[in-house]
C-alpha cells in the first residue's frame, strides 16, 4: 500500500489539486501496473513501473519513435523515472480481445488497421538506439522452452540424446530467423496490447522494441496466443499484409513462399518462447491464468513443426515429452 500512496500523492501534485479517483485498469506479465485517473473534466492512465524492475526509459524512448512514425500510442504528461510513475493518456476500455469476442464480423477491418499501423512501425528509420534481436537474444528466449517448460512444467529431465536434437533444431530455427531482413520490432504486438481507438489502434506494452526479424510482429498478431483463427484466415490476412508491404517498399521477400516459410519459422520461435515464459509466469510469479493459453501455442507450434522437415526431430520430441497432446485438438473458435 505504501507505493499506492506514492502514486496518489504524485498524481494529486500532477493535477494541481484537482480532486480525482483511483481505480485499478490493468495489470500484465510483468511487474507493472495501471490505474485508470478519474477527474471531472477527463480520465488518465498512470504506469506503475518500479524501477528496480522496469524501464521506464526505454518506455519514453520507444514512444517518441512509435509518434514519430503516424501511430496513435498515450501521450506522456508527466513523468517521475525515481519513483517509476508515468501519467499518460487513456487509450479506453476496449482491447481488440474484447472486440473481437463480441464482434467477430468486425475482425477484417480490426486486422487491416493492425497491419497498417505494424507497416508505419516497420518503415521508420528510428532504429539505432534499440537493442539488437540477435542470435544471443533469440537463444535466451529458446532456452526457456527447456528450461521452464520442459523441467518445471513437464518435470521431465532431457537425455543427452533429446538435448542434442533440441540444440541442433535451434540452430536451424535461429539461421532462419537471424537471415531475415530487420526492421523495428515491437516484441508483443498482439490482441491484448492492442486498443480499439481514434485512430486505431492504440498501440501499448511497446517498452521492450527492438531491431530484428520483420516477421516477428506479423507472428504476434495472427498466431495470437489468447484468440483463434483458422489457418485459411491466418494466410489470408498474411498475404495481404505480403502485399501492402511490398507496395510500401518494406525489404520482404518477392516470393510469398519464402516469406511465408519465414513467417512460420519465427512463429516457431515466438511458440517456443512463450510456452516458457507461460510456465514461468506460474511457477514462478504465481500466475496460473497462463496455462490456459498454452494448449493453443502448442497447437500452432505442433502444426508448424508438422509442414516442414528440417522441424521433424522437434515434433518427435514433443511427442516424447508428452505423448497425449499429439491427440489433442484445439478447436477454432472463428
Amino acid at each position: 500500500m505504501e507505493r499506492k500512496h506514492l502514486l496518489e500523492n504524485w498524481v494529486r501534485e500532477q493535477l494541481a489539486g484537482k480532486t480525482f479517483t483511483v481505480q485499478p485498469a490493468s495489470t500484465d506479465a510483468s511487474f507493472r501496473r495501471y490505474f485508470r485517473i478519474f477527474t471531472d473534466a477527463q480520465t488518465y492512465i498512470v504506469m506503475d513501473a518500479p524501477p528496480q524492475h522496469e524501464n521506464c526509459v526505454a518506455f519514453l524512448q520507444v514512444a517518441k519513435i512509435l509518434t514519430a512514425s503516424g501511430v496513435h500510442v498515450p501521450k506522456v504528461f508527466a513523468q517521475n523515472l525515481e519513483q517509476g510513475f508515468l501519467l499518460l493518456s487513456d487509450l479506453g476500455h476496449n482491447t481488440f480481445l474484447q472486440a473481437l469476442n463480441d464482434r467477430v464480423e468486425i475482425a477484417k477491418q480490426l486486422y487491416n488497421d493492425a497491419t497498417d499501423a505494424l507497416i508505419k512501425i516497420q518503415l521508420t528509420q528510428q532504429t539505432e538506439n534499440l537493442p539488437a534481436y540477435n542470435e544471443a537474444l533469440l537463444q535466451q528466449e529458446l532456452n526457456l522452452f527447456p528450461d521452464w517448460y520442459i523441467a518445471k512444467h513437464l518435470q521431465t529431465n532431457l537425455s543427452e540424446k533429446q538435448q542434442m536434437i533440441l540444440h541442433a533444431v535451434f540452430r536451424q530455427i535461429l539461421h532462419n530467423n537471424l537471415a531475415q531482413p530487420k526492421v523495428f520490432v515491437h516484441r508483443d504486438y498482439h490482441c491484448r496490447n492492442l486498443m480499439v481507438a481514434s485512430p486505431n489502434p492504440g498501440i501499448l506494452d511497446f517498452q521492450d522494441a527492438v531491431y530484428g526479424p520483420i516477421t516477428y510482429d506479423l507472428v504476434s498478431l495472427f498466431k495470437d496466443a489468447y484468440i483463434q483463427w483458422n489457418e485459411e484466415q491466418i494466410l489470408d490476412w498474411t498475404i495481404r499484409y505480403w502485399e501492402k508491404s511490398r507496395k510500401a517498399g518494406l525489404p520482404v521477400a518477392a516470393d510469398f513462399a519464402l516469406f511465408y516459410r519465414d513467417f512460420e519459422w519465427m512463429g516457431v520461435q515466438r511458440h517456443l518462447k512463450v510456452l516458457g515464459i507461460f510456465a514461468r509466469l506460474n511457477y514462478r510469479d504465481g500466475k496460473a491464468i497462463y496455462l490456459n493459453d498454452m494448449p493453443l501455442v502448442m497447437a500452432y507450434l505442433r502444426n508448424t513443426c508438422e509442414r516442414y522437415r528440417e522441424l521433424f526431430p522437434l515434433l518427435h520430441l514433443l511427442d516424447e515429452l508428452n505423448p497425449g497432446e499429439s491427440t489433442q485438438k484445439i478447436g477454432y473458435t472463428f
